[in-house]
């Protein structure tokens, strides 16, 4: 029998058709459910529902098959914390915005649910980081890998940090920035990325070094093999600075030594054939879209057409109100648009 656990950090009223529809969608084909405490709580606030439990200050139980994360990109990177070098795959849900990491969007949810009981899936083998520093960080809670990213960055202070940066024991240059981030072809797509560094392909063997706000000017992003130790050496104004590991952030002192590497696990993210990260690159930064204007003399239609798929959707109520598509002198016309609020 098939044993699912199923995380997120917030239940929202509007995730209640979403979680009734997966619960009776898994139970209906003798999947055992086992819910993490907090959003159980959270469930039991809204829903009428008995289910079983798991602490996430324990290892998962090793009977597991699936973790099912619902949420955004951020609950994908605590189920992977939750998850660390068990092997165990996540299966994400979203609910939130962007979705690199969650791509089954909730009107997909039943038939692709079917899917992955079908065993009609893929697993994507994504890298992670590891580091260690000294002196040690303390912390209870402390967690020496990342899915994502390992930045550096400045506390309490508005002044640039200096980050000494080494790779295989060669030195590579010191960074006056904000801060720095060490992020995996996975995490490219996330802080990195707001930093101005590259897209990386999630398969790729490399790590992006990508520095935040630098002083330096011809400072850029840089992109190096996977299998190097990178050593960084933080030092500011302040006696501290902060070290976060995808979400969870922890307290160095000045002159701490941060060591990373890859891991020696993946994290295992469950794909379908037709959400893989290329077509979700290409949903949510790459859409070039078609807007056609008919007008009559009573009414406008408009249509939005993405090229990369044979679809028209007439956005009237969307866009009636947006002038920016309506003042072609023409009564019909053609422009082109980014529109990425709009996905498909």
């Amino acid at each position: 029998m098939m044993k699912i656990a199923v995380f997120g950090q917030i239940f929202k009223e509007e995730y209640k058709e979403v979680l009734v529809k997966l619960i009776n969608t898994l139970e209906k084909k003798g999947v055992t459910l086992i819910f993490e405490e907090h959003f159980f709580e959270e469930i039991q606030k809204t829903l009428n529902y008995n289910g079983t439990c798991f602490s996430t200050k324990n290892n998962l139980p090793k009977d597991i098959n699936t973790l099912i994360s619902i949420g955004g990109d951020g609950t994908m990177l605590r189920a992977a914390s939750i998850v660390k070098d068990s092997g165990i795959p996540i299966l994400g849900i979203n609910t939130g915005r962007l979705g690199f990491l969650a791509t089954i969007k909730i009107e997909e949810l039943e038939h692709l649910i079917n899917k992955f009981l079908n065993n009609s899936y893929s697993i994507s083998q994504r890298n992670s980081l590891q580091i260690t520093a000294n002196p040690p960080i303390i912390s209870p809670d402390f967690l020496d890998f990342a899915l994502n990213e390992v930045t550096v960055s400045r506390k309490d202070t508005t002044s640039m940090i200096a980050v000494e940066t080494n790779i295989d024991e060669e030195y590579l240059t010191t960074y006056w920035a904000d801060g720095l981030i060490v992020a995996t072809p996975t995490g490219s797509t996330g802080y990195s990325l707001s930093c101005g560094g590259p897209v990386v392909s999630p398969g790729a063997n490399c790590f992006v070094i990508t520095p935040i706000a630098p002083h330096n000017l011809n400072a850029r992003p840089l992109i190096i093999k996977d299998d190097v130790i990178i050593k960084l050496k933080v030092n500011g104004r302040e006696d501290q600075n902060l070290v976060s590991l995808d979400s969870r952030i922890y307290t160095v002192p000045n002159d701490t030594e941060i060591t990373i590497k890859k891991a020696p696990f993946k994290i295992n993210l469950i794909e379908f054939e037709n959400e893989n990260f290329f077509k979700t690159l290409r949903k949510k930064l790459l859409s070039l879209v078609e807007i056609r204007i008919e007008s009559s003399k009573r009414n406008h239609n408009y249509y939005i057409c993405n090229l990369f798929k044979n679809e028209e959707i007439n956005l009237h109520t969307i866009f009636s109100s947006n002038k920016q598509f309506c003042n072609s002198s023409n009564s019909r016309g053609w422009c082109f648009c980014r529109w990425q609020q709009l996905y498909w």
